[in-house]
Protein backbone atom coordinates (compact mmCIF):
# COMPACT_ATOMS: atom_id res chain seq x y z
CA UNK A 1 0.00 0.00 0.00
CA UNK A 2 1.42 3.52 -1.07
CA UNK A 3 0.47 6.66 -0.49
CA UNK A 4 1.43 10.14 -0.99
CA UNK A 5 0.80 13.27 0.47
CA UNK A 6 2.90 16.73 0.56
CA UNK A 7 2.88 18.16 3.95
CA UNK A 8 5.11 21.52 4.62
CA UNK A 9 6.59 21.24 1.00
CA UNK A 10 7.54 17.36 2.15
CA UNK A 11 6.25 14.75 0.30
CA UNK A 12 5.47 11.99 2.17
CA UNK A 13 5.30 8.55 1.18
CA UNK A 14 3.86 5.94 2.95
CA UNK A 15 4.33 2.32 2.20
CA UNK A 16 3.35 -0.97 4.10
CA UNK A 17 6.63 -2.57 3.01
CA UNK A 18 9.59 -0.02 4.38
CA UNK A 19 10.71 -2.49 6.71
CA UNK A 20 11.15 -1.45 10.71
CA UNK A 21 12.48 1.73 10.11
CA UNK A 22 8.89 4.39 10.36
CA UNK A 23 10.98 7.08 8.18
CA UNK A 24 13.39 7.11 5.35
CA UNK A 25 15.45 10.47 4.98
CA UNK A 26 16.93 11.50 2.28
CA UNK A 27 20.70 11.88 4.13
CA UNK A 28 20.89 8.30 3.97
CA UNK A 29 19.10 8.33 7.65
CA UNK A 30 16.56 6.53 8.58
CA UNK A 31 14.33 6.80 11.67
CA UNK A 32 12.05 5.12 14.19
CA UNK A 33 9.42 6.93 16.11
CA UNK A 34 9.15 5.59 19.94
CA UNK A 35 5.80 6.98 21.27
CA UNK A 36 4.91 7.69 24.68
CA UNK A 37 1.94 5.22 24.32
CA UNK A 38 4.90 3.06 23.85
CA UNK A 39 6.99 4.16 26.62
CA UNK A 40 3.96 3.47 29.09
CA UNK A 41 2.88 0.31 27.83
CA UNK A 42 6.24 -1.63 28.74
CA UNK A 43 9.29 -3.09 27.62
CA UNK A 44 7.96 -4.25 24.34
CA UNK A 45 9.14 -1.29 22.40
CA UNK A 46 12.73 -2.70 23.39
CA UNK A 47 12.40 -5.60 21.10
CA UNK A 48 11.24 -2.67 18.03
CA UNK A 49 14.82 -0.84 19.04
CA UNK A 50 16.41 -4.02 19.07
CA UNK A 51 14.86 -5.58 15.49
CA UNK A 52 15.27 -2.09 14.23
CA UNK A 53 19.06 -1.96 14.84
CA UNK A 54 19.57 -5.74 13.97
CA UNK A 55 18.57 -4.92 10.71
CA UNK A 56 21.93 -3.97 9.73
CA UNK A 57 20.95 -0.68 7.59
CA UNK A 58 23.36 0.89 5.69
CA UNK A 59 21.33 4.25 6.77
CA UNK A 60 22.23 6.69 9.54
CA UNK A 61 19.78 4.91 12.33
CA UNK A 62 18.14 7.51 14.49
CA UNK A 63 15.51 7.24 17.17
CA UNK A 64 12.92 9.82 17.60
CA UNK A 65 11.43 9.46 21.58
CA UNK A 66 8.66 10.83 22.54
CA UNK A 67 9.57 13.07 25.81
CA UNK A 68 6.09 14.05 27.51
CA UNK A 69 5.11 14.83 30.69
CA UNK A 70 3.44 11.09 31.15
CA UNK A 71 6.74 9.02 29.55
CA UNK A 72 9.29 11.15 31.55
CA UNK A 73 9.51 8.62 34.30
CA UNK A 74 10.32 6.29 31.77
CA UNK A 75 12.66 8.52 29.36
CA UNK A 76 16.42 7.95 31.25
CA UNK A 77 15.64 4.11 31.35
CA UNK A 78 14.94 4.41 26.95
CA UNK A 79 17.73 6.83 26.86
CA UNK A 80 20.28 4.33 28.44
CA UNK A 81 18.69 1.31 26.73
CA UNK A 82 18.75 2.63 22.95
CA UNK A 83 22.37 4.98 23.39
CA UNK A 84 24.45 2.80 25.91
CA UNK A 85 22.99 -0.77 24.61
CA UNK A 86 21.99 -0.50 21.11
CA UNK A 87 24.44 2.42 20.55
CA UNK A 88 21.42 4.68 18.28
CA UNK A 89 21.04 8.16 18.57
CA UNK A 90 18.40 9.05 20.76
CA UNK A 91 16.07 12.27 19.60
CA UNK A 92 13.63 13.58 22.46
CA UNK A 93 10.73 15.04 21.05
CA UNK A 94 7.55 16.99 22.83
CA UNK A 95 5.09 15.28 20.62
CA UNK A 96 4.11 14.25 17.43
CA UNK A 97 4.33 18.00 15.84
CA UNK A 98 8.02 18.47 17.05
CA UNK A 99 8.62 15.23 15.44
CA UNK A 100 7.20 16.44 12.10
CA UNK A 101 8.61 19.92 12.95
CA UNK A 102 12.15 17.65 13.48
CA UNK A 103 12.04 15.11 10.56
CA UNK A 104 10.64 17.87 8.20
CA UNK A 105 14.11 20.06 9.16
CA UNK A 106 16.50 16.95 8.57
CA UNK A 107 14.61 16.41 5.35
CA UNK A 108 14.93 20.39 4.09
CA UNK A 109 18.72 20.40 5.49
CA UNK A 110 19.59 16.92 3.33
CA UNK A 111 21.97 19.18 1.55
CA UNK A 112 24.23 19.83 4.50
CA UNK A 113 25.97 17.55 6.33
CA UNK A 114 23.77 15.61 8.95
CA UNK A 115 24.36 16.66 12.44
CA UNK A 116 23.40 13.47 13.91
CA UNK A 117 25.89 11.29 11.93
CA UNK A 118 28.19 9.93 14.41
CA UNK A 119 31.36 9.78 13.17
CA UNK A 120 32.90 6.14 14.57
CA UNK A 121 30.63 3.14 13.92
CA UNK A 122 27.42 2.75 16.24
CA UNK A 123 27.72 -0.86 16.48
CA UNK A 124 28.04 -2.53 20.13
CA UNK A 125 30.96 -5.16 20.67
CA UNK A 126 30.08 -8.17 21.19
CA UNK A 127 31.44 -9.05 24.93
CA UNK A 128 32.41 -12.36 23.85
CA UNK A 129 34.57 -10.88 21.07
CA UNK A 130 36.23 -8.24 23.70
CA UNK A 131 36.83 -11.51 25.88
CA UNK A 132 38.64 -13.75 23.30
CA UNK A 133 40.89 -10.99 22.30
CA UNK A 134 41.98 -10.43 25.70
CA UNK A 135 42.88 -13.47 25.87
CA UNK A 136 45.32 -12.68 23.41
CA UNK A 137 49.11 -12.27 25.77
CA UNK A 138 50.09 -8.87 26.51
CA UNK A 139 46.34 -7.31 25.40
CA UNK A 140 44.35 -5.57 28.30
CA UNK A 141 40.87 -4.31 27.98
CA UNK A 142 42.20 -1.02 26.64
CA UNK A 143 44.08 -2.80 23.59
CA UNK A 144 41.69 -4.44 22.80
CA UNK A 145 38.95 -1.94 22.76
CA UNK A 146 41.67 -0.49 20.26
CA UNK A 147 41.65 -3.32 18.25
CA UNK A 148 38.18 -4.40 17.91
CA UNK A 149 37.68 -0.67 17.15
CA UNK A 150 40.24 -1.03 14.11
CA UNK A 151 39.47 -4.33 12.87
CA UNK A 152 35.92 -4.99 13.15
CA UNK A 153 35.91 -9.15 13.30
CA UNK A 154 38.16 -11.92 14.96
CA UNK A 155 38.86 -13.01 11.09
CA UNK A 156 40.13 -9.54 10.62
CA UNK A 157 42.49 -9.37 13.25
CA UNK A 158 43.97 -12.66 12.95
CA UNK A 159 44.25 -11.67 9.20
CA UNK A 160 46.46 -7.94 9.98
CA UNK A 161 49.69 -7.46 9.17
CA UNK A 162 52.09 -6.17 11.83
CA UNK A 163 52.71 -2.66 10.61
CA UNK A 164 48.55 -2.94 10.10
CA UNK A 165 48.67 -3.30 14.61
CA UNK A 166 51.66 -1.48 14.95
CA UNK A 167 49.46 2.32 14.89
CA UNK A 168 47.07 0.89 17.20
CA UNK A 169 49.01 -1.07 19.80
CA UNK A 170 53.01 -0.12 19.44
CA UNK A 171 55.50 -2.26 17.92
CA UNK A 172 56.25 -4.74 20.15
CA UNK A 173 52.54 -5.50 21.26
CA UNK A 174 51.90 -5.58 17.06
CA UNK A 175 54.59 -8.53 16.79
CA UNK A 176 53.20 -10.43 19.83
CA UNK A 177 49.50 -10.59 18.41
CA UNK A 178 50.91 -11.21 15.02
CA UNK A 179 52.64 -14.31 15.80
CA UNK A 180 49.87 -15.08 18.11
CA UNK A 181 47.76 -15.73 15.61
CA UNK A 182 50.05 -16.79 13.08
CA UNK A 183 52.18 -19.49 15.16
CA UNK A 184 52.50 -22.79 13.59
CA UNK A 185 49.70 -25.53 15.69
CA UNK A 186 52.28 -28.38 15.33
CA UNK A 187 49.76 -30.67 13.11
Amino acid sequence: IISLFVCGGVNVLFESELGVADFHLPNRSCALYVSECDIVAGNSYKRKLVRYRNAGSSFQELVVVENTRLSQQYFSAVQKFVVLELGLTVLPVSGQTEAAQLIAQIVHSSSRENPFRRTVSPRILDPLVLAVVQKVPGVGGVKALALLQKFSSLQQLSNATSSELEPVVGRAAAQHIHSFFNRSTGQ
